[in-house]
């Protein structure tokens, strides 16, 4: 669990995907607690602002709920809400663009399957 200070991507939404992988991996279950704002921006050294920044973008994607005086908890669906968010935005920027430039370099679907199962396999792409 770190963030990339040098990343492009802001650090309340590296909070977020890092939540998102944990609520994944079954780190945090469904219906389970998970560290509190306070918490997190002392575990992070970030301002509790901004670990809170990357709570409410969960909040609103119904990831995650709060409990009034309890804290913070991952709501029943959490884990498939993620899959659809990240299997659409892997659609989106990895699909894509894979798709473009095999049309420029004329590589054929057939072409790009067998390539991923050679991959899948630890062979060579070509």
């Amino acid at each position: 669990m770190r963030l990339d200070e040098n990343s492009t991507t802001p650090l309340f939404i590296q909070i977020s995907e890092i939540i998102e992988d944990m609520i994944l991996d079954e780190e945090f279950k469904e219906e389970g607690q998970i560290f509190s704002t306070n918490q997190l921006a002392e575990s992070f050294k970030i301002n509790p602002a901004t670990a809170r920044k990357g709570f409410n973008i969960l909040v609103e994607e119904n990831i995650i709920y709060k409990k009034r005086g309890v804290g913070m908890f991952v709501k029943e669906g959490a884990k498939e809400i993620i899959k659809e968010k990240r299997k659409k935005h892997f659609k989106e920027n990895f699909l894509y663009n894979l798709i473009a430039e095999a049309k420029k370099l004329n590589i054929t679907k057939e072409e790009i399957i067998s390539m991923i199962r050679n991959t899948e396999e630890g062979d060579d792409i070509e």
